[in-house]
């Protein structure tokens, strides 16, 4: 039980200190904001004394002495206003400043920390929850950033100055303030404990409404295509219901809250009016006292609610941030080693032994005991049933995920033993499901060389037979795509992705289903392009449509995650077994 406690605090401790190193790098503006806020309580505590000290002093001395104090007093009050309207826009202004920045700062990590993560992370994670934790997280977290220390501060000043002063005016009186703070204290020390599974359970929903509004969107047009709109809604509608529930629960706990402290303070000020008359006319408190009493009881009360009330914004901040540290903190799941390397490629020879890999979700090994040796400058094609394990065996080699057991090596450098970032740069990808971003033509064509030139874009273009299409449209390169490509077609997708990786000019390939999209005409016309990039290159092709692969070094058929057969087109159906089986599936059953 008390190593559990021990670790609880240790937690606690981490996520505060943590918290607090955002501060750092505007130590300067939170310390100059601390002391707006300081001065602004301050001035709020001297007023009711001001107050009563001119009603015992000067304003019972007749009236020439108070006009003669009133221009004096006049500009006093004056000048300490104008400077409590300077202090309170310096805290309002430069405090939100602050929290913005945090809340930018912390927006850049967690988004760096998601650029960390590997396939497996996102694999697990829907993205409506993780731009949950990217917008709606982080905006809780800026408020109690710049409004926590203020409402602390400001309230502790004033809290105890008051408490102070009022014990100085009527210590009786100021015991039955001692009593209901107490009461205060322990009432919110058991309603922050309820309340805080209901703000984690809040953030929760929230993100489960992000997800499936994300996940509807992005399948629009299969929404569209099966007409299942009311299928979309209905899902939606569970969500949003689910949010709607939690928020409810929520807002009742948030009721029962405000309304105790509510009716605690209602006490507190009937108490004081009545007990502060039995004193009066007891003739141990003068009506003046009970006058500037009241006063200060407001600036004894008022900071109490304030923090009692921020505590649905902290609660809220600190269940953001925890889900906020929870990502910036967490290892990804494949990492450099130590003493990487950048990976030199001096031939191009591809190997993998003995490989076995399962997906961290699943129970079944996807990849076993696959062995596969690719010669420098040879184009391997792989096919085979789907979830055969082709695409999963390309997925291995730049790393995206880590094999369980076997070695994958690039000229004898294990993949594992140098630095991601020089492995990817030398593999060149191409995807079955071209991923265009929301920019021009030119952007997605230099997405992996920024600084490339227009003639180099345009040369990259014309090898995968896009460029006439390109220079055909009224902003030619500039042309803007759309989100995910929307406004190009699959093909012209594609042949832009391909014209991306042309442009990279890596000394390894993979294309995974590279050219399934486009017609015949422009299929050929990839192809020639493909073969002269391939030329002294290593390629890794996957095909379904065997026509694209007959001129392919050497072919290797996967079947439940390894080689069952390779060898030349020729070689593989004078064998007549898998391949030659999809071979006249493909051509004899198309022919007949």
């Amino acid at each position: 039980m008390s190593q559990q406690h021990d670790r609880h605090d240790g937690r606690r401790r981490g996520l505060f200190s943590a918290f607090l190193s955002y501060y750092r790098p505007y130590w300067g503006l939170f310390v100059a904001d601390l002391v707006c806020a300081f001065l602004v309580a301050g001035i709020d505590l001297a007023f009711p004394q001001i107050l009563r000290a001119a009603t015992k002093g000067v304003f019972a001395e007749g009236p020439d002495a108070i006009m003669g104090a009133l221009g004096y007093l006049l500009v006093g009050l004056l000048g300490m206003y104008a400077l409590r309207f300077a202090c309170r826009y310096f805290v309002i202004f430069w405090g939100h400043v602050m929290g913005a920045r945090m809340e930018s700062q912390m927006r850049d990590d967690l988004f760096c920390a998601y650029e960390r993560m590997s396939f497996s992370y996102f694999d697990q994670n829907k993205s409506g929850d993780l731009m949950s934790r990217l917008v709606n997280d982080l905006f809780d977290i800026s408020e109690v950033a710049h409004h926590g220390p203020e409402f602390i501060l400001i309230g502790f000043v004033e809290i105890v100055g008051s408490f102070i002063i009022l014990g100085g005016i009527n210590a009786s009186l100021t015991m039955v303030l001692v009593v209901v703070l107490v009461a205060l204290v322990a009432y919110n020390a058991w309603a922050n404990l309820a309340m805080r599974r209901v703000y984690r359970e809040n953030r929760e929903r929230i993100s489960g409404v992000n997800s499936q509004v994300e996940d509807s969107l992005a399948g629009m047009r299969e929404v569209k295509s099966f007409a299942a709109e009311g299928a979309e809604v209905g899902k939606f509608r569970h969500a949003n219901e689910a949010y709607l529930d939690s928020k409810v629960r929520m807002y009742q706990a948030m009721g029962r809250y405000q309304a105790a402290i509510a009716a605690m303070m209602g006490f507190l000020n009937t108490a004081i009016v009545c007990y502060g008359g039995y004193l009066i006319a007891r003739g141990q408190m003068e009506p003046i006292d009970l006058s500037t009493y009241a006063l200060y009881i407001s600036l004894f009360t008022t900071p109490i609610a304030n923090i009692l009330n921020f505590t649905e914004t902290f609660q809220k901040g600190i269940a953001g941030f925890k889900r906020f540290v929870e990502v910036r903190d967490r290892e990804p799941d494949i990492q450099d080693a130590p003493d990487a390397r950048p990976i030199r490629v001096t031939e191009g020879r591809i190997d993998f032994d003995d490989v076995h890999f399962s997906y961290p979700d699943g129970n079944e090994e996807v990849i076993e005991g696959l062995d596969l040796h690719i010669e420098p400058g040879q184009t391997v094609a792989l096919v085979g049933p789907s979830g055969g394990g082709k695409t999963t065996t390309c997925s291995l080699l730049p790393r995206f995920y880590d094999v369980d057991k076997g070695a994958i090596t690039i000229d004898g450098q294990d993949v594992r033993s140098v630095t991601q970032k020089s492995l990817h740069e030398a593999i060149g990808i191409v995807q079955q499901d071209a991923y265009l971003f929301d920019g021009t033509i030119a952007e997605n064509i230099a997405y992996g060389k920024p600084d490339a030139t227009a003639e180099e874009i345009r040369l990259a273009a014309e090898r995968a037979n896009i460029a006439r299409f390109v220079e055909s449209l009224p902003d030619g390169y500039e042309t803007l795509v759309g989100e995910r490509g929307s406004h190009l077609s699959g093909g012209q997708k594609q042949r832009i992705a391909i014209a991306r990786v042309f442009l990279k000019n890596p000394p390894l390939l993979i294309f995974d289903e590279a050219t399934s999209a486009l017609d015949n005409e422009s299929e050929q016309a990839v192809q020639a392009s493909l073969a002269e990039l391939a030329r002294d290159r290593t390629t890794l092709v996957i095909a379904h449509r065997l026509s694209t692969i007959r001129d392919a070094d050497r072919i290797a058929t996967i079947e439940g995650g390894r080689v069952v057969e390779q060898g030349t087109h020729e070689e593989l159906l004078a064998k007549d077994g898998t391949y030659a089986r999809y071979y006249r599936m493909q051509f004899e059953g198309r022919a007949s």
